[in-house]
């Protein structure tokens, strides 16, 4: 996601992170270039990804990933 969003940005596009409060202790996520939407939970991203996302391409990952795919079908 990283390469994708800095390439996005790169081309003067906009670039919108919505992260959980929890991954960014340590700063798990690394450095995000554009806005970023801290949330409380998994699920309040969730909400907040339907809330405003005209599109939704899901990146290669684990179960976490298959399981916004799914909500976002649904």
């Amino acid at each position: 996601m990283g390469y994708v969003s800095t390439t996005v940005a790169r081309h003067k596009r906009q670039v919108l992170g919505i992260i959980p409060s929890a991954f960014t202790v340590n700063n798990l996520v690394g450095e995000t270039c554009g806005k970023e939407i801290k949330v409380a939970t998994m699920y309040e991203r969730l909400l907040k990804l339907m809330e405003l996302l005209d599109a939704f391409i899901p990146l290669p990952g684990g179960f976490g990933t298959l399981e916004e795919l799914f909500q976002m079908i649904s």
